[in-house]
């Protein structure tokens, strides 16, 4: 009932997740990144203790395959889960059920991994992983949204949209970027159109913001009234 998209951005070590589903809120459950450790997408009959799991272990220093194979514990439905995840190194892996409901299936390319199920066909996944590697001069989280809206174009899921998410993680422990849309009839298209509203006031505001290279952030409101101007001439 889901698909996303899942990659590492090789110049900055950025981790990002962006999933689309005809279900709601899916950017609740799917997504789990941890800056330089990894990101885990968790779909299909959804478990989402799987993806603290998985990242607790990657954090602990196991590859991704001991980590998946590992994060089970007392769960014995993988027959209708869905998972991939990805390190902060870009090594990835991936589990389709054998009881999840066509189409389903994972792709990979570099610094990418892309998992569905319940699409309308294998090229969802195939128009999302090309346009990923067509975008490279784009932002990543650009290239990600790029990305979804190629899958969506190829059909998606096949029941329809409802929610859609983009999450991206740098160097700190909060989010660079994490967008919902809970409930929309074109999901994928409202994202990204969030997307855009942030980036004129939003990703200006974020360089003040506490970071681990500065604890203190910036706290003059006069820079912050000079950017805000700034940024509502555009």
């Amino acid at each position: 009932m889901t698909w996303s998209i899942i990659a590492r951005d090789g110049d900055s070590g950025s981790l990002g997740i962006a999933v689309a589903s005809r279900f709601f809120a899916v950017g609740s459950l799917v997504p789990w990144i941890r800056s330089g450790v990894g990101a885990v997408a968790t779909q299909a009959m959804l478990n989402p203790l799987l993806g603290p799991a998985i990242l607790d272990r990657l954090e602990q220093g196991e590859t991704v395959d001991a980590a998946l194979n590992a994060a089970w514990g007392r769960d014995d439905g993988a027959a209708v889960r869905q998972i991939h995840a990805m390190d902060g190194k870009g090594n990835r892996t991936a589990h389709t059920g054998n009881d999840c409901i066509d189409w389903c299936g994972d792709l990979t390319g570099q610094d990418v991994s892309v998992a569905g199920n319940m699409l309308v066909g294998g090229a969802v996944l195939q128009a999302c992983l090309e346009e990923y590697a067509a975008q490279a001069a784009l932002s990543f989280p650009e290239r990600l949204l790029r990305s979804l809206l190629a899958g969506d174009a190829a059909g998606g899921d096949k029941r329809g949209r409802q929610s859609a998410a983009l999450r991206v993680h740098t160097t700190e422990v909060y989010p660079d970027w994490d967008l919902r849309v809970d409930d929309h009839p074109d999901a994928p298209a409202e994202l990204a159109r969030l997307f855009t509203v942030g980036q004129i006031a939003f990703a200006n505001y974020k360089a003040f913001i506490p970071t681990r290279a500065n604890p203190a952030g910036v706290t003059d409101r006069d820079k912050m009234a000079a950017v805000r101007a700034k940024a509502d001439n555009r």
